[in-house]
């Protein structure tokens, strides 16, 4: 009797930071027969039958697909961290009274300090910087819906004010809201 091994497991994965990856790699493992009990941007738990599929051949479906799959434990943190604030700031309601650096600290436990020295050295770029991006990408966002007001936005997304939201917008985007207002489709990426 061929008796089933099941083995469940999470990976870290890179290169997984929107809703799409997190489908695509889910279709791919569950088509080879790999349980996906979630997915989660940067992260994947899976049940499977050893017996079936090696974990080094889910590793090379990831890794075929464009995805890489991330061991070393402090890069894991690093991809979870940056996939924390794509969350944070793209698909939950941002809530503008909670400070960024306040949830990353409790969601990792760690200062954020170490937080953002890990982040820079992973990314070139400061953990502030990459947050700040990431909140003008979903105001361009937001602006492009044409559902708010600017103030309403700046509100949202944590600006002291209209004026400072403006003021970032441009020196982030090279462009003036107003004039990103005129032609969103030429401005999104």
């Amino acid at each position: 009797m061929n008796v089933s091994e099941k083995i469940t497991t999470s990976i870290t994965v890179g290169n997984m930071l929107c809703e799409c990856c997190t489908r695509l790699l889910t279709l791919l493992l569950e088509k080879e027969g790999v349980e996906v009990i979630k997915a989660n941007r940067g992260e994947v738990k899976i049940s499977y039958d050893s017996k079936k599929i090696s974990i080094e051949a889910i590793e090379s479906i990831i890794e075929k697909n464009g995805f890489t799959v991330i061991k070393e434990k402090e890069e894991q943190l690093f991809v979870r961290l940056k996939a924390a604030v794509i969350e944070l700031v793209h698909y939950t309601t941002y809530n503008a009274m909670v400070r960024n650096s306040d949830f990353l600290v409790e969601k990792f436990n760690k200062s954020y300090q170490y937080l953002s020295a890990l982040f820079s050295k992973y990314e070139g770029e400061t953990l502030e910087k990459f947050i700040i991006r990431q909140k003008i990408e979903r105001v361009k966002i937001l602006l492009s819906e044409g559902d708010l007001t600017l103030s309403e936005i700046a509100y949202m997304m944590g600006y002291s004010s209209v004026q400072y939201l403006s003021t970032q917008f441009k020196n982030i985007t090279g462009v003036t809201v107003t004039r990103f207002k005129k032609e969103p489709g030429k401005y999104l990426k």
